[in-house]
């Protein structure tokens, strides 16, 4: 499978790319691809462990007369979001990624691509094994459910590593590096909800919206695209004054990945049914407009549904649901005063469910700053205690400071600028790297992440432009080679700030 990927450039890069794909690998679903990349490094004759978690490390002795520069770690994570367009049968866990290329872009066919992170973790390998690379001791980190709860970066041992400075390869622009992330915390709400039985005279509707783009739930989440969560309760919302009961509801599949889709079943009154299909479609109308050129595909159905049900949510479970779920924190918060452009605190109502009365939410919020991420979480508490439900805070992670002087993105700039002819961006992302997270367990990195021009994360739109892919194999090579160069000494300037940045929590 993906043969076509080996002829690709730059040749090395793509071989490793071929076989995750050829891999499954979903969040939580890793073992077989950290087997294979335990033969592949036994059969290099590198050393290889993996810590109490499962993360691997894979080593390599820096080149002959390099032994004294200051260790690199090339880091990436090996999971990948597994979704699939509706009615695509593919199953995550068995299923290789089918990949094609097009006008210069490698997408996949009808499948989320794993070109995050999968292209970092190719490059990483694929340095390993380059013997005409000029480098200092190599570490290459690979971290398990990065996707899922940044359960790898969480549960990383202390003490392990050996390098003084990372490279994280997750980042998605070209010509861009990073110095900069937001953390984040998973909000789960849940709660068990009172039903009664369909009354006489009361049928079963499915109520959907589907056709949305969704999208990375922090990269594309100022874009103003829509989210399939939101705008169902919103439709369910109009429908209450025509006497609509919930019957069960699912949107999302992923936290961290905007909503595509989301589906209802409804108890409705026989005798208002032709006005509820008539404000759907007056609905489905409406909602075109508001995202014409932004999120053109939504889809919104309400139609007789195959498999009735007996009971559905009392009518005063079924409001104050649909309210708290038409009021809670979604999309973009805030806008940071410190770093224009840049969001600093958004929410994705992620994951929502309801069957037999038992309701659940996922949502992730993120923020530059660890009390707007908190307090997030407190108005959820406070808003859905209102209906009995329990919330709880999960798998939060810290923020990655900035620091503008780091020496090692100066020498990042210099070599972008001697290969490249142009100065990168210095950037802040709203998004979860792994570097807060190993910053705060390995205070002493000196860290930037930089990568391949990538669109469409977390969606089945993913794809990756090619030429950008030789591009940041070229920087990561020199890069390496450059800081084989590079005495101690010459990182000692990393900021204070960085220097004592606390051990990150499990919770806020």
């Amino acid at each position: 499978m993906n043969a076509h990927l080996e002829q690709l450039s730059p040749r090395p890069l793509w071989r490793h790319f071929r076989t995750l794909c050829n891999t499954p690998r979903p969040s939580g679903h890793e073992a077989a691809l950290v087997a294979t990349l335990e033969r592949w490094a036994e059969g290099l004759g590198l050393a290889h462990d993996r810590d109490a978690f499962g993360n691997l490390r894979i080593l390599k002795p820096a080149t002959p007369g390099y032994e004294q520069a200051p260790g690199v770690i090339l880091q990436g994570h090996l999971d990948m979001v597994a979704q699939a367009n509706a009615g695509h049968p593919h199953d995550f866990t068995r299923d290789p990624i089918e990949t094609h290329e097009a006008d210069g872009w490698l997408h996949a066919r009808q499948t989320t691509l794993g070109a995050d992170n999968g292209l970092g973790v190719a490059a990483a390998l694929a340095i390993l094994e380059d013997d005409a690379l000029i480098h200092g001791p190599l570490e290459a980190l690979f971290t398990l459910e990065e996707e899922s709860s940044m359960g790898g970066a969480l549960n990383l041992a202390e003490g392990w590593l050996e390098g003084r400075v990372l490279l994280n390869l997750d980042s998605e622009d070209r010509g861009q590096v990073y110095i900069g992330c937001a953390g984040g915390a998973d909000v789960i709400v849940d709660a068990q909800l009172p039903t009664a039985p369909l009354e006489a005279g009361e049928v079963a509707l499915s109520l959907s919206l589907t056709g949305l783009s969704g999208g990375h739930s922090g990269i594309d989440i100022h874009k103003g695209r829509g989210n399939a969560n939101r705008l169902l309760v919103r439709v369910l919302r109009a429908l209450e004054p025509h006497g609509a009961r919930l019957i069960d509801y699912h949107g999302g599949t992923l936290r961290n990945a905007l909503p595509r889709e989301a589906f209802a079943t409804l108890a409705l009154p026989e005798d208002a049914r032709s006005h509820a299909e008539a404000r759907v479609a007056a609905l489905e109308a409406e909602l075109r407009a508001e995202l014409a050129g932004v999120d053109e595909g939504l889809s919104l159905s309400l139609t007789p549904t195959a498999a009735p049900a007996d009971e559905a949510l009392t009518a005063e479970a079924s409001r104050l649901l649909v309210r708290a779920l038409h009021v809670a924190p979604c999309g973009v918060e805030r806008m940071s005063v410190e770093v224009p452009g840049v969001v600093e605190t958004s929410n994705n109502l992620g994951v929502v469910s309801l069957e037999a009365g038992r309701f659940h939410l996922c949502a992730l919020v993120r923020s530059l700053h660890d009390s707007a991420t908190a307090d997030i979480a407190d108005r959820f508490r406070a808003l859905f205690e209102l209906i009995g439900a329990r919330t709880r805070v999960e798998n939060a992670y810290p923020g990655w400071t900035p620091d503008p002087g780091s020496p090692l993105l100066a020498r990042f700039r210099r070599l972008h600028q001697e290969r490249l002819g142009s100065d990168p961006e210095v950037k802040v992302i709203h998004a979860g790297l792994e570097c807060g997270i190993l910053g705060g367990k390995y205070p002493q990195l000196d860290m930037i992440s930089f990568g391949p021009l990538i669109r469409g994360a977390h969606s089945p739109d993913e794809r990756v432009e090619l030429s950008s892919v030789e591009e940041f194999w070229t920087l990561l090579r020199v890069l390496v080679e450059d800081l084989a160069t590079v005495k101690e000494e010459d990182l000692a300037t990393v900021s204070a700030e960085n220097a004592g940045r606390p051990s990150p929590s499990s919770s806020l």
